[in-house]
């Protein structure tokens, strides 16, 4: 039975967001759904038990109009698909998906207003050449393959832990050695787009300086020194309707917020009309390259 409110519509506005940690975002969440009004919403790091994000959430969804399916575990991980577009045929996990050492919750899929719908979050990969980088290689491996069975209307939506270009950082020189940047990290995910999919952000918005992950410290949000790592993929039928492609920026401001802003893609209509990457635009000047460096890095 569909909650109150819920329809088997196609959606028409689909969100994608790491939380970082659901129960500590519920006050942002909450509001942001009200406010936004999305159709289809998937999470990432929801770091909850399947069970317990219900007990957390179930109600409050519902009264959203809301069905909802969540792939978790206690304090890591976790995914999670909102929808008021129907949730059918859901599937926690990956055929043949590897593990560090078991199976993690990185991924769950549904139907949703006959769209396949996959809210993923990939492994972080940590170090170049470890063995957590190369447990991240065989997880996007595992994923393509998922992905290439169908069917052919088709939205990935989430924490991809790679920046395609080096156009999606903000200076290439600060993240030499580091993760989400790596040849191989880039050509696995471009295996993934392969399987036909249209990354709709940066088809929609090819020059615009757009970054979804800010670290927490030393002011990079503020400085607007981040990364594009949270994508929305979607295949040629689904990637033909979309009217509208943002970064809901001013979901990483405020009190307590994850250090992801979410990522919105209208389909068939734009309600807020075709508004611009990011919404706001982020009030820094633009940094040079070669003036600042990440957190971690050593002076």
């Amino acid at each position: 039975m569909l909650p109150p409110g819920a329809r088997y519509c196609g959606p028409v506005r689909v969100a994608t967001w790491n939380v970082n940690s659901v129960r500590q975002r519920v006050p942002r969440l909450l509001p942001w759904l009200d406010e936004r009004q999305p159709d289809v919403v998937c999470l990432q790091e929801i770091k909850l038990t399947g069970e317990a994000f219900g007990d957390l959430l179930g109600a409050d969804l519902a009264d959203r109009g809301y069905q909802f399916t969540a792939h978790g575990q206690s304090q890591w991980n976790g995914v999670a698909i909102l929808s008021r577009s129907g949730l059918d045929d859901i599937r926690a996990g990956l055929p043949d998906e590897p593990g560090f050492p078991d199976a993690e919750a990185r991924a769950v899929s549904a139907t949703c207003g006959g769209v396949r719908v996959h809210s993923v979050y990939v492994p972080n990969g940590r170090v170049p050449d470890s063995d957590h980088y190369r447990y991240k290689l065989d997880w996007l491996a595992a994923l393509r393959a998922a992905v290439a069975t169908g069917p052919q209307a088709v939205l990935v939506c989430g924490d991809m832990n790679i920046a395609p270009a080096d156009a999606d950082v903000f200076d290439p020189a600060a993240y030499i050695g580091q993760t989400h940047v790596t040849p191989p990290e880039r050509a696995a995910l471009a295996e993934l787009q392969a399987a036909g999919l249209h990354d709709v952000m940066r088809d929609r918005w090819p020059d615009s300086r757009v970054f979804t992950y800010w670290d927490y410290r030393a002011g990079m949000f503020h400085q607007d020194l981040g990364m594009r790592i949270d994508l929305v993929l979607a295949s040629t039928p689904v990637a033909s309707r979309v009217r509208a492609a943002w970064v809901d920026r001013k979901a990483r401001k405020g009190t307590a917020p994850s250090d992801h802003a979410p990522v919105i893609v209208d389909l068939d209509e734009a309600p807020d009309g075709d508004i611009g990457p990011v919404v706001p635009p982020p009030s820094a000047p633009r940094t040079s390259r070669g003036t600042a460096k990440l957190p971690q890095s050593r002076q």
